[in-house]
């Protein structure tokens, strides 16, 4: 029995086999990738240079935005190396920080998302006294909040991971170190890690669910009493595009966790770590006026 620590490497499995579609995938997993990048950081730049930008809301859709280009660059680059490569293997090192910053930023954007629906809450339910309450203090208290709990809860998590033991099964069945498929292969057991991942992960992922979706309750009901229908649509526009980041992060999210020993796990964790970060910024960026209206003055002021 290898204790953790002398552990060499894990393997990694990859998609399929067939080095055609291996290619292929390469191809089309780089494209994501580098599309994920660019489209982030655009919204990132805009955020900073574009003072039309400098509020509450979009202050942490830049965040959103750089979780979302950081959890990618954690899986993806590692990722689209296995499919043109011939030994799929990790190191412990390499695993142990892929786990660590995976979960510190999934956990954040679960957080984040969280701040952002009282951000909307606020904004139209409280919408007179919405820049006293989110002031720029506070809504760096917040980001601050959000990125420290992470770091927090992804250092227990991979501290507790520290205390296992692998046997002869060191076959990882994802495409990048998670913490679930690493409890399966440990020789040990395991009861303390569950144990943490369902009072700290559930206490956490709770709040952080309740923090989310309770403001839609008061939301939903200021925007009824609201008396035009193009206020409506107003007030309601500005929190479609989170209510489907929220759902897609969340429904791949649970999926991954409470089903983690079905045959179409690789996919949803594909669709979890790679797609969704190229999805985020496409549904802001899409239904947002004012995101179209900076890119256009960012492209007038570039050709003068």
């Amino acid at each position: 029995m290898g204790n953790l620590t002398t552990m060499n490497e894990f393997l990694l499995v990859v998609l399929t086999g067939d080095r055609l579609i291996l290619y292929i995938l390469f191809a089309v997993f780089l494209l994501i990738y580098m599309k994920t990048l660019l489209l982030n950081f655009l919204i990132i730049f805009l955020v900073i240079t574009d003072r039309h930008l400098h509020t509450p809301m979009y202050f942490f859709l830049g965040n959103l935005a750089f979780l979302d280009m950081s959890y990618s660059t954690v899986t993806a680059p590692r990722m689209i190396h296995d499919f043109v490569s011939t030994n799929p293997s990790i190191s412990f090192l390499s695993c142990m920080t892929q786990i660590y910053f995976f979960i510190h930023f999934a956990s954040s954007e679960i957080l984040l998302l969280a701040v952002m629906s009282y951000d909307r809450y606020v904004a139209i339910c409280h919408p007179l006294h919405y820049i006293p309450i989110m002031s720029w203090k506070v809504c760096v208290q917040l980001s601050s909040m959000v990125w420290v709990l992470g770091f927090f809860y992804a250092l227990t998590h991979t501290l507790c991971l520290l205390r296992l033991t692998f046997c002869n099964i060191n076959i990882i069945h994802n495409f990048f170190c998670d913490l679930p498929h690493l409890l399966q292969i440990s020789c040990t057991d395991t009861f303390i890690n569950f144990l943490v991942l369902l009072t700290v992960g559930g206490s956490l992922g709770l709040v952080a669910f309740v923090v989310t979706f309770h403001p839609y309750t008061h939301i939903f009901s200021a925007i009824i009493r609201i008396p035009t229908s193009d206020g409506k649509l107003k007030a309601f526009s500005t929190c479609t595009s989170h209510l489907a980041v929220v759902f897609i992060f969340y429904g791949s999210l649970v999926f991954i966790y409470l089903v983690p020993t079905t045959s179409s796990l690789v996919l949803v964790s594909v669709i979890y770590s790679v797609i969704n970060p190229l999805l985020n910024p496409l549904i802001y960026s899409v239904r947002n006026n004012d995101l179209k209206a900076a890119l256009r003055r960012v492209l007038h002021h570039s050709m003068l």
